[in-house]
């Protein structure tokens, strides 16, 4: 050890021994725990049903280092009649789901590569835990819990297609905003490749009252994929309805930016509108008169669509020429014909005329336009940018980790996937059997202390220059 060594030790160098120190008796006390939990199994087990065929060694990543630990392998038979080989301990403590990894150390890792790349989230959690794990460790684990992800897409679709939804939660309007993100994809065979889509929606029942003028959305989720729109939009209803009842949705209220993809057949009875904010850039971009601008902005503001429409024809026979291909006669006509084809969704939800039920208590009802925001903090600021750029299944799998995370759903997928519940009947056997006289740590002469072993070896800072440091260290130890 440096420190053992160093004639003046700093705090710093007492912080990161004793750090060490404990997690080396972390990893020994581990050791001790699952043999043991081990050695108990293989007393329970059903020895008719499982053959031991001896032990094996493995290894367990931990927030505290690898613990490298022996349990028994078993012979046992399937249900179509052929052997295989189980370790009873991993069954048991649930490690044979995305790899021998801790519950707190997947946590980690996969907050840490949601929120920064895979080499920024390796070194953060190789400095902050006794685990040093390399990029690609971080990466394994984003992949392997993103797959297990999709597995759960695939249960609420079927359980969709099967009208069997597992929502009970009831709300008079639903609203619903779309939108999709560009990043890059990854070359192929030297060659450039497209760009992917990453299809966002957000679900809300409204904006609840906070403090001064800021509000935030209420009972919010999120959901993301790459993948064709049909599937998503499967998906979308599939997971709309594992969160609430089908039949107990009052209005649903749609936003999205007029793409070809964003509506689909499942929402032929909602309300639906354009993104203002989509409408306003056109605006913006394909009107160079500055004066018709902002009399066409105060049009939409205010909801006159007809005049809005007149307008944009005017404006276009005022520019237009005989050749008919100036830039600006171009943007124009492109301006009218998106604003002709989407006449119906250029209102608000609010002035179409249907009734809107008044809000519950502590809910707003306000103007839609949020899905910008959330495709930012859900999508754009973990995946675009700083030459980003991303394999298809393992965009797809980051994607599912994000908006797990977006939904405060990460943590709790990642217990489900690691080491799950292992307060089991045998490990409460091992945890409350008292330990023999043999099986008890000896500290002969210098009582009951447990860090007696780890200390119980010269030290060469004991024989250094007594500066007041290796004095309080001195008595640290003793």
């Amino acid at each position: 050890m440096d420190i053992l060594n160093k004639d003046k030790v700093t705090f710093k160098d007492i912080e990161q021994e004793i750090y060490k120190a404990h997690c080396r008796m972390a990893r020994e006390d581990t050791i001790k725990l699952l043999e043991l939990l081990d050695e108990e199994l293989h007393k329970s087990r059903d020895k008719k049903e499982y053959r031991d065929k001896g032990l094996r060694q493995t290894t367990i990543k931990t927030v505290y280092g690898e613990v490298e630990y022996s349990r028994h392998v078993y012979l046992t038979k399937t249900e179509k009649g052929k052997n295989a080989a189980v370790f009873l301990l991993d069954k048991e403590l649930g490690m044979d789901k995305i790899g021998l990894i801790s519950t707190n150390l997947a946590e980690k890792i996969a907050e840490a590569a949601t929120d920064v790349p895979f080499r920024k989230a390796a070194s953060h959690v190789s400095g902050t835990t006794g685990q040093t794990i390399s990029h690609a460790g971080a990466w394994n684990v984003v992949q392997a819990l993103g797959e297990k992800l999709a597995e759960e897409e695939k249960l609420l679709v079927k359980e969709f297609q099967n009208e069997q939804p597992r929502g009970k939660k009831e709300t008079q309007v639903l609203f619903e905003e779309m939108d999709g993100v560009w990043i890059k994809q990854q070359k192929s065979g030297g060659k450039k490749a497209p760009g992917m889509e990453v299809k966002v929606g957000t679900m809300y029942e409204g904006w609840k009252e906070t403090a001064g003028k800021r509000s935030s959305l209420a009972n919010k989720k999120v959901f993301a994929g790459i993948e064709r729109s049909e599937s998503f939009h499967e998906k979308w209803e599939a997971k709309i309805q594992s969160e609430y009842d089908p039949e107990k949705i009052g209005i649903r209220i749609f936003n999205g930016d007029g793409g070809s993809w964003v509506h689909d057949e499942y929402d032929a009875g909602a309300i639906k509108q354009l993104d203002r904010f989509h409408v306003v850039r056109a605006i913006r971009q394909k009107i160079a008169h500055d004066e018709m601008k902002a009399e066409m902005l105060d049009l939409l503001k205010e909801d006159k669509i007809d005049v809005l429409l007149e307008n944009a024809q005017i404006y276009l026979d005022t520019i237009s020429t005989a050749e008919g291909d100036t830039k600006e006669e171009k943007n124009a006509a492109e301006l009218k014909e998106y604003l002709e084809n989407h006449k119906e969704q250029l209102s608000r939800y609010q002035a179409r005329g249907r009734e809107i039920p008044k809000p519950p208590a502590g809910i707003l009802y306000k103007n839609m336009g949020v899905q910008e925001n959330q495709n930012c903090t859900v999508i754009t600021l973990r995946m675009k940018g700083k030459r980003k750029r991303w394999a298809e299944k393992s965009a797809a799998n980051m994607v599912r980790l994000l908006y797990y995370r977006e939904n405060r759903e990460l943590i709790d997928a990642v217990d489900r996937y690691t080491d799950g519940a292992v307060w089991t009947e045998p490990l409460k056997t091992v945890l409350n059997k008292p330990l023999s006289a043999a099986s008890v740590d000896m500290v002969d002469g210098k009582g009951n202390n447990r860090y007696y072993d780890a200390i119980n070896v010269h030290l060469p800072i004991l024989d250094s220059t007594n500066h007041r440091t290796v004095k309080v260290f001195k008595r640290l130890i003793f």
